[in-house]
């Protein structure tokens, strides 16, 4: 097998390895027709050494105080990182530690290299997608993919709206003319997975635990093209094991979106991707397919996100076969005649942070699966998916520990050929 070479990491003014999260409860009043966000944040963590200071990702709101173990404690908020000290000195030693964060201001996206992320206004509510660096324009955090932890996430606004995070309703509250939603995450979770919807929704029950939430008038529509996701669930649990989470939400928001975005136990779809003749049942699939490959299963690293986007994409080349469509062969050789005709210089396990979902990522993954798959046989290539969701269900994963269960499967010597899908730069021909 290659040796790989450790590598900084993509985003390395975000998050840090000195502690780690437990748990976050967040409590949040939300005035949507202002923008207006006032939080507390309390952070129960776990410093894995001696700290002079503890640093939590923090964008563009106010911080009015902390508390750290339940004492006023010294801060600076500036550079999108909050530092936060034992007043009158002293350091933070080993061991469990809380955070109390209590701020307010005008949220507003993170600036990246593919556009606008976190918590963005809509035109009547409030949209979070925050993959991968968002997280901090709504609350602060250790905004790293490897740190999961438990949720409580407490919203109040305006009754009218309806307000769905992740996990599940635990308690709704209404006082005068606004409405408390609490929700329960128990199940770990990466910060860029948390999320918040805000809409003027209905909402209504799609079987096996799935739901689904809509904007008034676009229930015909939207009934017909989630219509089958109760199928797709069936599928796919046959295919990679279980369901991972309790529940599962597709959202419908009243605006038009460039893609889906998904969240833990959730996914969150455009007006646009709802034509009522299931015209993008694919991306349906796709969001489903990430509770286990990249909400259950994520990656440790941001560079080994094919390990997201391949599995969804190869999850959707899936589905069609199951529902009589086109097969996974038939996908892969087109897809393998387009990639073919592109730059032979990606690298798909180390695609760069500007590449994180350049188009290849998600079809050069689902073509090393299908090669994987042809190697393997249908058989033995799908037990390998079941044992690889099972055995790191609710955890992180690396490229090198597939690479490691895939050589289970087989006696033959193929590690040099899925080496090649993963480090080499040039298309291999499929097998």
């Amino acid at each position: 097998m290659v040796a790989i070479t450790p590598r900084p990491s993509y985003f390395p003014a975000h998050g840090d390895d000195a502690y780690r999260v437990e748990h976050y409860d967040l409590s949040l009043d939300y005035r949507v027709g202002p923008n207006r966000l006032g939080g507390v944040a309390r952070i129960s963590a776990r410093a894995l050494r001696p700290l002079t200071r503890l640093s939590l990702d923090l964008g563009a709101l106010r911080v009015d105080g902390v508390l750290l173990d339940g004492r006023a404690a010294r801060f600076a908020h500036h550079g999108g990182k909050l530092h936060v000290s034992p007043k009158g000195g002293g350091r933070i030693e080993p061991g469990p530690l809380t955070v109390e964060v209590r701020y307010a201001g005008n949220p507003r996206p993170v600036t990246s290299y593919w556009g606008e992320l976190g918590w963005e206004q809509l035109s009547d509510g409030v949209i979070v997608a925050s993959q991968p660096i968002g997280a901090s324009s709504w609350f602060p955090c250790n905004d790293r993919p490897d740190d999961k932890a438990s949720y409580r996430i407490a919203v109040t606004t305006a009754s009218p709206y309806t307000v769905i995070a992740n996990g599940e309703l635990t308690g709704r509250r209404r006082a005068s003319s606004a409405t408390t939603w609490v929700y329960e995450q128990v199940e770990p979770m990466a910060t860029y997975l948390a999320s918040v919807q805000i809409g003027r929704y209905q909402l209504t029950e799609t079987g096996a635990g799935t739901r689904l939430a809509f904007p008034q008038g676009m229930a015909t529509r939207a009934r017909n093209d989630f219509g089958r996701q109760e199928w797709m669930l069936a599928v796919f649990s046959e295919r990679f094991g279980p369901y991972p989470f309790g529940s599962y939400t597709a959202v419908v928001v009243d605006d038009e979106l460039e893609i889906p975005v998904e969240a833990q136990g959730m996914s969150v779809f455009g007006v646009n991707h709802v034509d009522g003749r299931r015209g993008e049942e694919r991306l349906v699939a796709h969001e489903l397919a990430h509770q286990w490959f990249g909400n259950s299963l994520t990656a440790a690293d941001w560079r080994d996100i094919w390990l997201h986007e391949g599995f969804a994409c190869y999850a959707e080349w899936i589905w069609s076969e199951s529902c009589g469509e086109e097969s996974a062969d038939h996908h892969a050789a087109r897809w393998h005649r387009r990639l073919a005709a592109l730059p032979q210089d990606f690298v798909l396990a180390d695609p760069g942070a500007r590449r994180l979902f350049d188009d290849r990522v998600y079809k050069r993954g689902a073509l090393t699966l299908h090669a994987l798959r042809r190697i393997l046989g249908d058989r033995m290539f799908f037990a390998l998916l079941r044992e690889w969701a099972t055995a790191n269900r609710h955890g992180t994963v690396t490229t090198e520990a597939f690479l490691d269960l895939a050589l289970q499967y087989t006696t033959r010597s193929f590690d040099g050929v899925l080496s090649a899908w993963l480090y080499g730069s040039r298309l291999p021909p499929m097998p």
